[in-house]
């Protein structure tokens, strides 16, 4: 099996400061060994009704503003950081990519040209968006299929391929909760997601959102090829999604299993191996053949 493509979705844990943003990429690249680190981007004011924008945040002890409106803005970076983080990337050697959530997003990060552009599962049914990137972005569309029916999944599939560009989708497994349950991760949908839509887009990738790292392997054996997780450099800090995050242990270590796991994921190409022979004329000498 082909080694899993490893993805730190930093998002907005970086606090809003493009210092840590930068230190959380070195990190991934070089400690963490991931091969892709993913931000956010939001057009808030187009994202969110004007009550949304001025109402207060849900959970004020997270909040980096006033209002939820404040908060997000404070958090987002301009295209402009986001042109620097990505060449930065490409100096640390490790692959950049963002999360879109609207359309003015989707233009001001594709104008970037990134090997891919993903989006979340909350904005999956956003057809304006999906449409512009299928007829202006060359690169790959990354869709997770989080809070999504499987009518839902079908009709967007079938929308790459009516594009002719299913072949640069990679769909993921996603359950959207923060932290998400073992019990409801359900990840025998990879195995589903795998026998309905291997062979129509070009990958099946799993993002999740749980505790520790044992389901991501699993996730390998079941087929992903892409693994996303959250990633902090402290699972203390401020925001909502730091909780169901890894920090950079848990992320270096998440990407050693997993490609161990898809390492070991092979037939014997003959009865007995190499490493096997030295064995079996030690112990097995004095044995009768039947």
């Amino acid at each position: 099996m082909k080694a899993p493509t490893i993805i730190a979705e930093i998002g907005c844990n970086h606090k809003g400061d493009f210092e840590i943003a930068k230190e959380m990429i070195k990190t991934a690249a070089e400690y963490c060994k991931v091969d892709i680190v993913k931000f956010q981007k939001r057009c808030n004011k187009e994202l969110l009704s004007p009550d949304e924008y001025n109402e207060p945040h849900p959970h004020p002890e997270n909040s980096y503003g006033d209002t939820y409106g404040a908060h997000r803005e404070f958090l987002e970076f301009t295209a402009e950081q986001h042109a620097m983080l990505k060449k930065y990337c490409e100096e640390c050697g490790v692959v950049y990519s963002t999360s879109v959530w609207d359309l003015t997003s989707a233009k001001e990060i594709a104008a970037l040209e990134p090997e891919l552009i993903k989006i979340p599962s909350a904005c999956n049914l956003n057809k304006p968006m999906l449409e512009w990137l299928c007829d202006n972005y060359k690169g790959e569309i990354h869709l997770s299929f989080g809070m999504t029916t499987k009518e839902e999944e079908e009709r967007i599939v079938s929308f790459f391929e009516n594009k002719n560009r299913a072949k640069d989708l990679v769909i993921y497994s996603c359950t959207s909760g923060y932290p998400v349950p073992f019990e409801d991760i359900c990840l025998l949908e990879l195995k589903r997601m795998c026998e309905q839509y291997a062979d129509r887009v070009k990958a099946i990738g799993f993002s999740g959102h749980h505790l520790g790292i044992a389901v991501d392997s699993a996730a390998v054996a079941l087929g992903a090829q892409y693994i996303e997780r959250h990633y902090t450099l402290d699972r203390t800090w401020k925001g909502t999604d730091h909780a169901a995050s890894l920090e950079p242990d848990g992320v270096r270590k998440l990407a050693r299993d997993c490609r161990a796991v898809a390492k070991a994921l092979t037939y014997k190409n003959e009865d007995v191996l190499d490493i096997e022979k030295v064995q079996r004329n030690k112990l097995k000498k004095n044995q009768i053949k039947w």
